[in-house]
């Protein structure tokens, strides 16, 4: 009996004992909090890790939050809008101290941005939009930079032409950036937008690519296809490679963001002729200044802020 009764205490410390070393949830979730120290966590989530540009702002954010001796922890959905409200929750119930969404409709997490409110825990954006219960985003001025490259556009085509659009309206820049083409062209009557398409991402080269190559098929006339405008650089790409594919000179091919291989595709003698060059690191920055600053019990400078932006040519 008594050998029986120690069996049973040592079973019942090893229990205690697993149950205290247990990491007791989800991967990433427990080292959101912050420490005892006063340590600062942040939490940055993004459904489009595998964008350059959107892999730029995050390594940026993370390195400058790193350096600052906060605790990061990045959450990638990879174009899953459902799993990126779902993951921004399992941070708020971690009591992350702050949270950062990056290139994403702050529409889509509306109700967890007011969650993230009500706890106190402040919600920033990089080249995402502002709403209500978020703290600030920082971003670039997308309709003057689509007006930039649009009217650039527009000047090589003499005002006419025939256009195809790729564009991905559930971002909230790209969005701006064609409903600002969408305006302009209202000016410009002898332009004709043949189609619009939605480009799929994750993934946008490859789907600009065939959205191109099925449009080339098509419009087999030298002139049945004057320019491209592309919503952001890798469907420029995309496009480009599809026109070079096909052997067709004289199609134009304009992008937005500074992508560095879409620069170089200028530089080469491409199809694309043009690109924005957003300052995706000055939005970084503008990211962590405005968090330091609510740290600090200070308020931020403003709800959107711009980081300036520059068009690249050829010339």
């Amino acid at each position: 009996m008594k050998k029986l009764l120690m069996l049973f205490m040592g079973i019942a410390l090893v229990a205690v004992f697993t149950a205290c070393s247990s990491d007791g949830g989800e991967e990433g979730t427990q080292e959101n909090a912050s420490n005892d120290d006063g340590e600062k966590s942040i939490s940055i989530l993004t459904p489009y890790l595998s964008s350059v540009t959107t892999k730029q702002m995050v390594d940026e954010i993370e390195v400058k939050a790193k350096d600052n001796g906060w605790k990061v922890n990045v959450i990638d959905t990879k174009g899953d809008a459902g799993g990126l409200a779902s993951r921004m929750e399992d941070v708020i119930l971690a009591k992350t101290d702050a949270i950062v969404i990056v290139s994403t409709d702050p529409n889509q997490v509306a109700a967890q941005i007011k969650q993230a409110d009500d706890a106190g825990i402040p919600v920033f954006g990089s080249d995402s939009g502002y709403i209500e219960g978020m703290t600030m985003n920082a971003t670039s001025d997308n309709e003057e930079m689509s007006k930039m490259m649009t009217e650039y556009l527009f000047e090589q085509l003499d005002g006419k032409g025939k256009l195809i659009v790729l564009t991905h309206r559930p971002h909230p820049g790209v969005l701006k950036r064609t409903e600002t083409l969408d305006a302009l062209l209202e000016e410009y009557p002898d332009i004709e937008v043949l189609t619009e398409q939605e480009v799929e991402v994750p993934g946008p080269i490859e789907s600009a690519r065939q959205q191109m190559e099925n449009l080339l098929l098509a419009n087999k006339d030298d002139d049945a296809i004057t320019a491209v405008w592309a919503g952001w650089d890798e469907p420029a790409i995309g496009a480009a490679q599809a026109i070079e594919a096909d052997g067709r000179d004289g199609i134009i091919v304009t992008g937005i963001d500074g992508n560095s291989q879409a620069v170089e595709m200028i530089k080469d003698g491409s199809p694309i002729k043009a690109t924005v060059e957003q300052n995706f690191i000055g939005m970084s920055e503008i990211v962590i200044e405005q968090m330091e600053k609510v740290f600090n019990g200070e308020e931020v400078d403003g709800t959107e802020l711009y980081a300036p932006a520059t068009l690249i040519t050829a010339e």
